[in-house]
C-alpha cells in the first residue's frame, strides 16, 4: 500500500493551519488570559489570597505559552503529572524522531497542525491544574453557556418540533421517517457551525431557526450518504427485536446549540425506535473552546429542565429520564484529548476501541473528529472516505461535519476545482458540509 501523504501543517505559509498558529491561537490564548483575570475577584472570595496567587500563576504560564508559540520555539514535554501525561510526551518523542538531524525539538510552526493545536489546549489546562486552588477552573465555560442562551429561539423552535414529531413517531410511515431522520442530521449538521474555536473564541451562536433554511442549505452538503444510512438503521429496525440492542454512538462535539441538535436527534432516534440506546462520547477536560464536558452536558439538560418553555423543559425532563433508565449514556475517555490519529486507538486505547465496537453505528461530529479519522493529511480530494480511515473501522461510522481545516476526501472528480473557482475559502468557512457514511462492506 502507497505510503498517506504528509500531514498538514503550518510551515506551509498562507495555508489555513499556518494562519491558525500565527493568528487564532495567539488570540484564544489571549482570551483565556482576559477570562481569568476578570474573574479575579471571585477567586479572591472563593480562596482568599491563595485564589489571588493562582490566577497570577496560571496567567505567567499561558503568557509563557504564548510567547513561546508566537517565537516558534521546541516544543517542550508536559510537566504536571496527569492521567495522560506519559502518553502525550511519549508522543512527542515520536514527533522528534521524525524531525531531520541537526534540526533539535519539532516548533511550532514545524510539526504537525493537529498535533500542535491539540498540544495547546493540553497545555493550557496544564496552567489550570498547575494552579490549585482554582485547578478546576473552565476557561471556556462562560463562552460556552453564552452560545446557549444566545440560541434560545433556534431551541425552543427545535424542541417544539421534536415534541410534535414525537407524538407522532408511532405513526409515521417509512418514507415520512426517513425524512424526519433527514431533516434532524442536517440540523445536526449545520449545527456544527457554532463552534467557538474557529471564531477564535467570538460569539457564534444560532439565531435564526434551522427548520426554515434545509432546503436552501442542501446545495451546500458536498457529500449527503444519508441513504446509506438510512438503509442500515432501517434494516436492523425492521428486523425487529434483531438485535434486541440497538446502540448508536455519538461522538460530541461543541456543546451549546450544537448539543442540542445532538441531542434532538438522540430523542427522535429513541422515540421512532431506530434505537434503543444512545452513548454519547465526549471530552474529560476543557477542548478547543467549546467542546463539550460531562459538566455541559449536565448543565445543559438542568437549563433545559428549568426552562419556563413548555417544550424545552419537556425535553430535558424527557433526556433526563433517559439518563436515568439507561437509555442515555455519556462516557469520557482521556484519547479523545490525545494528538493521535483515530487509526492508532486499537493501540492507544484498545479499551475505548472495544466500547466501540459494541455500536451499531457511529456518528462522529464536526471537523476536529474528521481531521482526525483522516489523519488530517494533505489527502487528495477524490480519495475514497475508507482508504482515509487508514483501517480504522470498529462499526459502521458516518462524520458529520462543517469544513473548517483543508483536509475533505471522498469528492467526485471536478466537485474541488469547481467549489475553488467559486468560493476560495471553501475548505475552512464552515459554509459546506458533509454526511459522509462508510461501513464494511
Amino acid at each position: 500500500m502507497a505510503e498517506p501523504p504528509a500531514p498538514l501543517s503550518g510551515q506551509d505559509v498562507g495555508s489555513f493551519a499556518y494562519l491558525t498558529i500565527k493568528d487564532r491561537i495567539p488570540q484564544i490564548l489571549t482570551k483565556v488570559i482576559d477570562t481569568l483575570h476578570r474573574h479575579k475577584n471571585e477567586f479572591f472570595e472563593k480562596h482568599g489570597e491563595e485564589g489571588m496567587e493562582a490566577e497570577k500563576k496560571a496567567i505567567s504560564l499561558l503568557s509563557r505559552l504564548r510567547n513561546e508559540l508566537q517565537t516558534d520555539k521546541p516544543i517542550v514535554p508536559l510537566v504536571e503529572k496527569f492521567a495522560d501525561t506519559d502518553v502525550w510526551n511519549q508522543y512527542l518523542d515520536y514527533q522528534q524522531s521524525l524531525v531531520k538531524e541537526g534540526d533539535g525539538r519539532p516548533s511550532w510552526f514545524h510539526s504537525p497542525w493537529l498535533f500542535v493545536e491539540c498540544y495547546m489546549y493540553r497545555r493550557i489546562h496544564e496552567a489550570i491544574i498547575q494552579s490549585p486552588p482554582i485547578d478546576d477552573f473552565d476557561v471556556f465555560k462562560e463562552s460556552k453557556d453564552q452560545n446557549f442562551f444566545e440560541s434560545q429561539q433556534s431551541i425552543i423552535a427545535l424542541c417544539t418540533h421534536l415534541q410534535q414529531l414525537v407524538r407522532t413517531a408511532d405513526d409515521l410511515e417509512e418514507n415520512q421517517l426517513k425524512n424526519e431522520l433527514s431533516k434532524l442530521l442536517q440540523i445536526s449538521l449545520w449545527g456544527n457551525r457554532c463552534d467557538l474555536s474557529i471564531s477564535g473564541g467570538e460569539s457564534s451562536s444560532q439565531k435564526s431557526d434551522l427548520l426554515n433554511s434545509l432546503e436552501d442549505l442542501k446545495p451546500f452538503i458536498l457529500v449527503n450518504d444519508l441513504d446509506q444510512l438510512w438503509s442500515l438503521l432501517s434494516k436492523y429496525k425492521k428486523a425487529g427485536g434483531d438485535p434486541s440492542v440497538l446502540r448508536v454512538d455519538i461522538v460530541l462535539d461543541n456543546s451549546g446549540f450544537e448539543l442540542v441538535t445532538d441531542l434532538v436527534l438522540a430523542d427522535f432516534l429513541l422515540s421512532s425506535k431506530l434505537a434503543t440506546e444512545i452513548h454519547f462520547h465526549g471530552k474529560a477536560i476543557p477542548w478547543f473552546v467549546s467542546d463539550t464536558t460531562i459538566h455541559d452536558f449536565n448543565w445543559l439538560i438542568e437549563q433545559m429542565k428549568s426552562s419556563n418553555h413548555r417544550w424545552m423543559s419537556k425535553c430535558g425532563a424527557d433526556w433526563q429520564k433517559y439518563i436515568n433508565t439507561g437509555r442515555w449514556a455519556y462516557h469520557d475517555h482521556m484519547f479523545w484529548t490525545l494528538p493521535h490519529a483515530y487509526c492508532a486507538m486499537p493501540q492507544v486505547a484498545p479499551d475505548l476501541h472495544a466500547e466501540l465496537q459494541k455500536a451499531h453505528l457511529i456518528l462522529f461530529k464536526g471537523d476536529l473528529n474528521y481531521r482526525k479519522l483522516t489523519g488530517d493529511r494533505r489527502w487528495e480530494f477524490t480519495v475514497p472516505f475508507h482508504q482515509a480511515l487508514s483501517g480504522f473501522h470498529p462499526a459502521p461510522l458516518c462524520s458529520i461535519r462543517t469544513l473548517k481545516a483543508e483536509v475533505q476526501v471522498g469528492l467526485q472528480p471536478g466537485q474541488a476545482e469547481q467549489l475553488s473557482a467559486a468560493e476560495p475559502r471553501w475548505l475552512t468557512s464552515g459554509q459546506y458540509g458533509v454526511l459522509q457514511f462508510h461501513a464494511l462492506l
